[in-house]
């Protein structure tokens, strides 16, 4: 298992006692270190880093993956997701499993699960 750091700017200065190292009379507070994280994709021990990380480089990254000039527009042409239908007596009404709905619309269209589990397949043009 690999060890990683949290990536908050600022986790080695919050004083708790899994961030206190060192040997007696050494003793520093540090970056936790840890197999897994839970915020931020895995990256931060906590949202307090998350979003001191975020503060400092959150608009450089948006600057750099593309900020948002005008507003994204939901037409029925792009507002297809897909649904799975959990209700075991709706399905025995031969309604299907996993489908397609329409959010603006409202249309349904059946697909299969192998469509479904597919993350490229859309009907979003």
């Amino acid at each position: 298992m690999t060890l990683r750091f949290c990536q908050g700017t600022s986790c080695h200065e919050y004083t708790t006692k899994d961030r206190l190292r060192g040997t007696k009379g050494n003793k520093t507070f540090q970056t936790r270190r840890r197999t897994s994280f839970y915020y931020g994709n895995s990256n931060f021990c906590s949202l307090n880093c998350q979003n001191d990380w975020f503060h400092v480089y959150g608009d450089r990254a948006i600057d750099h993956f593309g900020r948002l000039t005008k507003p994204k527009v939901m037409t029925p042409e792009n507002s297809w997701i897909k649904r799975e239908n959990y209700y075991t007596w709706q399905r025995e009404n031969n309604e299907p499993r996993y489908y397609f709905r329409n959010m603006c619309t409202n249309e349904e269209r059946p697909i299969t699960e192998q469509q479904y589990n597919d993350e490229e397949y859309t009907l979003n043009t």
